[in-house]
């Protein structure tokens, strides 16, 4: 028993070590020949995994660098959007305030729109306006007349916010354009 507790030992001593040293894998090995009692040794080979995590590491990283790209662009992608949405409101809302003449009120809601202090001013010369008074409002009673606001980012696919990484296999799925229509009713 003194013996077997001196190899189970040794084994364990073993093990210590193996599990000590950083790039070496430790395998057991259990011997069987004598056909007496079974010996576990301990066997430490060097450098068997260097490299795995590697290889791990370039099989992984581009597909989750791809959705991190996709999350990214399409953020950017609905913020340009949300952004339109609110501007067309805005100059909407600007059309209502009152106006001696229907220039007054087209250059109120295109100040309002896409001006220096709009939700769109970000996007800079990239997105267009168009505002007109409407002589039959689409809803309501005949006579009551409309103003429309439409902000447009007309070239999304070919102007993107966010660079394209792989070609334009990526304009694929990203809109052709961004737009965004408000109506007021102002009589």
């Amino acid at each position: 028993t003194r013996k077997e507790s001196s190899a189970a030992s040794d084994v364990y001593k073993r093990q210590s070590i193996c599990s000590l040293l950083g790039d070496w894998s430790c395998v057991d090995i259990v011997d069987d020949v004598s056909g007496g009692p079974m010996k576990k040794n301990v066997l430490c080979l060097k450098g068997k995994q260097k490299g795995a995590a590697a290889i791990e590491f370039a099989f992984v990283f581009p597909v989750f660098f791809l959705v991190f790209y996709g999350i990214i662009t399409y953020g950017i992608i609905f913020l340009a959007q949300q952004s339109i949405t609110l501007a067309a409101a805005e100059g909407a809302r600007a059309a209502l305030r009152y106006s001696a003449t229907d220039t007054v009120r087209d250059t109120n809601a295109r100040a309002a729109a896409i001006g220096a202090g709009s939700a769109a001013a970000w996007l800079g010369t990239r997105i267009n306006f168009d505002g007109a008074l409407l002589a039959n409002c689409p809803f309501g009673s005949a006579g009551i007349r409309c103003y429309r606001v439409t902000v447009t980012y007309p070239n999304y696919r070919q102007n993107p916010l966010v660079p394209y990484i792989v070609g334009n296999i990526m304009s694929i799925v990203v809109p052709e354009r961004l737009t965004s229509t408000a109506i007021v009713q102002i009589d």
